[in-house]
């Protein structure tokens, strides 16, 4: 089905269950699903699109841009970086005294400082950065959820993974992606707990979905985050 609204066009599907209330999905081809009561007439589903079409026209450009997958980065003034879930722009500040390339964030701003600006040592800076909050930020997490378990990781080390946000041993040495320092708090947390579960479960069996559960039982949001918005944790 097809509706126009505000001179824009949505192509969009309906699908009835038996439930009370309203869903909005969008696919990766911008496609709306709409699930909704049985009774529910088309001139309501309408009203629904309507009242949330400004949500809706942002959903479809995200997963639109999801599925090219993540756009070049232009090291200047202005360009943003994912940082605790979060955009934040980048200020370029270049002076040759300076001793170490460095980036420091303050006033929502990611802070560049480099002794030589070009593009390599800008991309280089943020990298050291989100290694670094990475540690940070996973090493506190990791204290927060210690008293849900009666061993602790052995190591705590952060690695450039192509494939994995973190991993586990059976040395419970455990290892993190420095690009979760780019996702929010929570989802941090829901990587530490995952991972702190292989200390005692190290298959993804259901004891250990079963602890996971029970530690963070809104876990799945915190996997819907990463599926969703893993293609713009980049630098």
């Amino acid at each position: 089905m097809v509706h126009t609204f505000l001179n824009q066009t949505i192509h969009y599907e309906i699908r009835y269950k038996n439930r009370t209330s309203f869903a909005i999905k969008v696919d990766g081809y911008g496609t709306v699903e709409v699930l909704a009561p049985k009774d529910t007439s088309t001139e309501q589903i309408r009203t629904l699109l309507e009242n949330n079409w400004a949500l809706i026209q942002q959903k479809i450009t995200e997963m639109k841009d999801r599925t090219h997958g993540p756009k070049e980065k232009v090291y200047e003034h202005g360009e943003s970086f994912l940082y605790l879930g979060k955009n934040h722009p980048i200020q370029i500040h270049h002076d040759s005294s300076i001793i170490k390339d460095s980036v420091v964030f303050e006033a929502d701003t990611l802070q560049i400082y480099l002794k030589q600006r070009d593009d390599e040592a800008i991309k280089q800076a943020l990298k050291r950065f989100y290694y670094q909050q990475c540690k940070a930020l996973v090493t506190k997490s990791i204290a927060s959820y210690q008293k849900h378990f009666k061993t602790k990781p052995r190591s705590v080390s952060i690695s450039d993974s192509k494939k994995t946000w973190g991993t586990c041993d059976s040395k419970r040495q455990l290892t993190f992606n420095w690009r979760l320092a780019m996702a929010p708090q929570h989802v941090i947390d829901y990587v530490v707990v995952h991972e702190m579960c292989h200390m005692g479960h190290m298959n993804h069996d259901r004891s250990f979905w079963r602890l996971v559960g029970k530690i963070m039982p809104d876990y799945r949001e915190q996997e819907n985050w990463l599926e969703m918005s893993s293609w713009e944790m980049t630098v």
